[in-house]
């Protein structure tokens, strides 16, 4: 029997502010266990919670870049259970009134675009971390308790794991766009459960699932979901029977393993918070917040085909992050091949600043500057190699490309008769090589090109250097 793949995820993304939900305590990572906590986020007796404000902001956000339908009036629920890293023995979250609900992101698998649907996407604050020390004692560090997170909650309609792994990618850099996270994975601040099941293809019901924990990357998310479709579909066509319960990845083992059985809603006794007023939002601001919402990465993505003429490649690495896709555009506007530019961006900048472990907003080149050195080579001023090597000296010491390249006499040499007695010596020197492309080797012509440009510094017209030497061989 053949089978189909359904999967939905669920994510919480830290959301970017300087407090936590309900209290002034710090939001940010770090500092010593337990020492970013107060009374509120403990649940000490007598303490109540109070809403911050840019927490409904930065959630409103996500929810109209989701396309989701922002409720005027939204509440918060108290959900039960207990765990050591829980301090109230509940967790505030949204329940039956979230603020955001049915939407929709788009993705773009292998260039097609496909749409899935956004069940919810509400408010709740973290819960601590458990710290396991070698002895086999283990601690709670309860600062990260009370950290806001909107969990944004998938349909079943993600049909591979490939497809899991392009929504996470867009749905991050979403985010990122909107400035309502930095959704950095090793610091926690994006995380991913998913809920896998299998049912044979054509079948209305959806099969049995399973939910996996623990995946802290994109690639985890990936491996462990084609773990899991392979587990499940071993034991349909076998007979078994697949289990609804809570897996927990191995990444050194690359599998899964049972943890416990799936909780239900009615498991966790939901009801609403007494503490907390209602959240009511006024059209006239959430239309404000509608308006101030920036390109998003797709629509973007779009553009930058349509608009520069690039690949789908290109483009999908140039607008994957915010800053990237404004220093290229920042740049464009002062060149004439756009396509140049990417591959400069993508090549010389981008490696540079890897090795440098700068961000582009770092960058010690501007795009004005990036774009001054892009146009020398392309009006023939200059060559390739030695574009590369203003361009180092720009990344390391600053200066402007254009006053580098006449301080230093670097101006691409195009004299025909100057090139043309190069040519001549090159021939004279290489009888070898020469012999060998007039024997049909055209592969020596690079080489004797070479031997020209290493004679003139690199500053060569590569292209006339290959048609003076075609000439004069042939």
């Amino acid at each position: 029997m053949n089978y189909e793949t359904v999967i939905g995820l669920e994510v919480h993304v830290q959301l970017k502010t300087a407090a936590k939900i309900f209290c002034s305590c710090p939001a940010g990572s770090g500092g010593e266990p337990n020492t970013r906590v107060c009374p509120v986020c403990l649940g000490l007796p007598g303490t109540l919670p109070v809403l911050n404000r840019k927490v409904v902001e930065l959630a409103v956000r996500a929810g109209l870049a989701l396309n989701c339908a922002v409720s005027g009036f939204s509440k918060f629920d108290r959900k039960n259970y207990f765990s050591p890293d829980l301090p109230k023995a509940y967790q505030i979250s949204q329940y039956d009134r979230p603020l955001n609900d049915s939407g929709r992101l788009e993705i773009s698998v292998d260039g097609e675009v496909k749409r899935i649907g956004i069940t919810r996407a509400h408010l709740e604050e973290d819960a601590g971390k458990l710290v396991h020390f070698d002895d086999g004692w283990s601690g709670v560090d309860y600062n990260r308790a009370g950290i806001p997170l909107l969990e944004i909650v998938s349909e079943p309609d993600l049909r591979s794991p490939r497809e899991a792994g392009e929504y996470l990618k867009e749905l991050r850099s979403v985010m990122r766009y909107l400035g309502v996270s930095d959704c950095d994975m090793e610091k926690g601040s994006f995380r991913c459960d998913a809920n896998i099941s299998l049912r044979p293809s054509g079948a209305p019901e959806l099969g049995v699932k399973a939910e996996i924990k623990n995946l802290n990357s994109f690639k985890a998310v990936e491996r462990a979901l084609e773990y899991e479709e392979s587990r499940q579909r071993g034991m349909l066509e076998r007979g078994e029977t697949v289990l609804q319960e809570t897996r927990l990845y191995n990444a050194d083992l690359q599998r899964t393993s049972s943890m416990r059985s799936k909780e239900e809603a009615h498991d966790y006794r939901y009801f609403p918070d007494p503490d907390l007023v209602p959240v009511v939002l006024e059209q006239e601001w959430l239309e404000e917040q509608r308006r101030s919402l920036p390109e998003l990465p797709l629509a973007r993505l779009s553009r930058f085909r349509k608009e520069y003429g690039l690949p789908l490649h290109d483009a999908g690495v140039l607008t994957a992050e915010r800053p990237l896709a404004d220093y290229f555009e920042a740049a464009a506007a002062a060149v004439d091949s756009p396509k140049a530019l990417s591959n400069w961006v993508m090549g010389e900048l981008m490696g540079k600043l890897n090795e440098a472990g700068l961000a582009i907003e770092e960058s010690p080149v501007p795009p004005g500057g990036l774009a001054r050195l892009v146009s020398l080579v392309e009006q023939g001023k200059i060559s390739g190699k030695i574009a590369k090597r203003v361009f180092a000296e720009i990344f390391e010491s600053g200066g402007d490309p254009e006053e580098i390249v006449e301080e230093q006499g670097l101006l691409q040499i195009s004299d025909r008769d100057e090139l043309e007695a190069v040519v001549e010596r090159v021939i004279g020197e290489n009888p070898g090589p020469v012999g060998d492309f007039q024997s049909g080797k055209k592969a020596a012509l690079g080489f004797l090109v070479g031997q020209v440009m290493k004679a003139t510094g690199g500053q060569a017209n590569p292209k006339l250097v290959n048609q003076l030497l075609h000439s004069r061989l042939s």
